[in-house]
């Protein structure tokens, strides 16, 4: 799953909730720059893409905690199922 916030604190404060509460295995954190509309403005803007490692099976519970957690009004919460490899899974799966 993918999200984005404003800031690295806000990032970061959320990655370790996700990982403290088994939300997620791992979470990674990037630095990016967004162009979007918002109120009829176009803005351009630093913010931090977090991708969060789960499994498919706490897609609702991930998406209720990023409605929760996040400081935007409309976070962007976008998912997918991947495959990985069987170590990998094997890691996440006795992780969370």
């Amino acid at each position: 799953m993918i999200t984005t916030e404003s800031s690295k604190t806000n990032a970061l404060r959320m990655a370790n909730l996700l990982v403290k509460n088994k939300l997620a295995a791992c979470v990674s954190i990037k630095q990016i720059f967004s162009i979007y509309e918002w109120d009829d403005n176009i803005e351009e803007t630093k913010e931090f893409e977090i991708t969060i490692k789960s499994k498919p099976e706490f897609k609702d519970n991930l998406i209720d905690f990023l409605h929760k957690v996040s400081t935007y009004d409309i976070p962007q919460i976008i998912f997918k199922k991947y495959n990985s490899e069987i170590k990998y899974y094997d890691w996440l799966n006795n992780i969370i």
